[in-house]
């Protein structure tokens, strides 16, 4: 062989290569998917669709899929990746027997929907007690987060339609269960709805809503330990009035829109009624500052509803009235919540944009395109979509420590998930050794000993 002349070195390529398992990290997955009983949970949801003699489980098929997205997969058939190293996997169906799984479930309508929301509840509400103070609830309370998402058709799908944007697809509602700045995200709702579909709907806020609080812990549903929060997409006087008909049970901090009735309110605030914004970290914002409307500015809206607005110095390219006060950009938002100051209660509001990253995130799990034509089988989708989430935050939660816990889906398939491994058959055993040099071999061996420290479900 030649000496290169290049910096890299020459290799010669063979394709006969045994026993080396491409994507060996995926096994924190599937012993994610062991500790949480997501196996047993699903299998027995959609027992009533498997057929006499099937081969194939059909919750197993379900979640091969979730598992194929969760590597990076975006079609049905990226499940061939899983097929390929049955040491890991187990056996894998086919493509047409997973297509023809697609339609029977989409064919069921809602009835398999339910189904499998119900055993990924059952399945999130034991994850959460394995995960004990690292567990999203750990403050004893819930924050969802509403947010609508657009999901381009490069092709004529059912229901796609020009949006918003000016593009053509899908305009679905998705709900996240924020972690704070300590974890990523769980979905808890997805909406699939049209692309010409309104931002601020409110029967769909209400369906997003009631989807989410289904996957919650029963206990989240009383006492107002569950917070609803939105963009000015959600404030509507009828999704208010749901919510605020909840308020024994449900606290709210929904965005509103800044009307010509509220500027007025605005411009009449004394000067002395501001009080500075916060950060994060408890520090002052410069150049903002929040007040509390009252009196006829909430004529209309439910008792109860308080109604905080900021105003601040304006960034470039920020969107500004031109009446308004001293060229200040305004925001506004309502909550429920009393008892806590207003520049907290407006810190807490603005982290929604913590959803922005759950889409983002979505986007790079299966929700860059809707890969079905039908929308019944594309609803399926998003069920197959948010499990692979489900996966990809619980993981994390109950096996990473320190800064590994809050890599995104893309560095944890770059860096743990995409990791080579060998099959070694010593007696009648099965060991998978890591490649050694790989630099975060330690970090997937420790997240597989938290792992095996945990029970087993049942």
């Amino acid at each position: 062989m030649k000496k290169s002349s290049g910096p890299y070195p020459p290799v010669r390529v063979g394709g006969g290569g045994r026993s080396a398992v491409t994507q060996a990290g995926a096994v924190l997955l599937v012993e994610t998917v062991r500790k949480a009983g997501l196996d047993t949970a699903i299998s027995a949801a959609l027992a009533p669709w498997r057929k006499q003699r099937a081969v194939h489980d059909p919750g197993k098929i379900l979640l091969d899929m979730a598992l194929a997205v969760a590597l990076g997969g975006d079609c049905l058939a990226d499940v061939a990746m899983l097929r390929a190293e049955p040491a890991v996997f187990g056996p894998v169906a086919s493509d047409p027997t997973v297509s023809r799984l697609i339609e029977t479930l989409a064919a069921s309508g809602d009835t398999a929907l339910r189904a499998v929301r119900s055993a990924r509840a059952e399945a999130r509400d034991r994850v959460w007690q394995l995960a004990g103070r690292k567990a999203p609830d750990a403050d004893a309370t819930v924050t969802v987060d509403l947010d609508g998402a657009l999901v381009t058709a490069h092709s004529d799908k059912q229901d796609a339609a020009p949006t918003w944007k000016r593009t053509y697809g899908h305009h679905p509602l998705m709900g996240f269960i924020d972690h704070g700045p300590g974890g990523t995200g769980e979905p808890v709702a997805a909406l699939l709805r049209p692309g010409n579909a309104g931002s601020n709907t409110a029967s769909d806020h209400i369906t997003a809503t009631r989807q989410a609080l289904a996957q919650l812990p029963k206990k989240y549903r009383r006492g107002r330990r569950t917070l609803i929060r939105t963009d000015s997409a959600g404030g509507t006087h009828d999704f208010v009035a749901w919510l605020a008909q909840r308020g024994r049970w449900l606290s709210y901090s929904v965005g509103m829109v800044i009307t010509d009735t509220i500027h007025q309110h605005v411009l009449k605030v004394p000067v002395s009624a501001w009080t500075p914004a916060v950060e994060q970290n408890g520090e002052i914002r410069d150049g903002a500052w929040v007040a509390e409307l009252t009196g006829k500015a909430l004529d209309g809206w439910p008792p109860g509803m308080r109604l905080v607005v900021r105003k601040e110095r304006p960034h470039p390219g920020a969107q500004l009235r031109l009446t308004g006060p001293d060229g200040m950009r305004l925001t506004c938002f309502a909550t429920n919540t009393i008892g806590r100051p207003i520049a907290e209660l407006e810190l807490r509001h603005r982290l929604r944009a913590r959803a922005e990253d759950r889409i983002r995130n979505a986007r790079a799990t299966g929700l860059r395109n809707l890969p079905l034509h039908h929308t019944a089988q594309n609803k399926v989708w998003l069920e197959i979509v948010q499990i692979a989430l489900d996966l990809l935050a619980w993981m994390p939660m109950l096996a990473l420590t320190g800064e590994a816990r809050l890599w995104e889906p893309r560095r944890l398939r770059l860096r743990l998930f995409s990791a080579a491994g060998q099959l070694v058959t010593t007696g009648r055993r099965r060991i998978l050794r890591l490649a050694r040099h790989w630099p975060w071999t330690h970090h997937i061996t420790e997240a597989l000993e938290h792992l095996a420290r945990l029970p087993n479900p049942g």
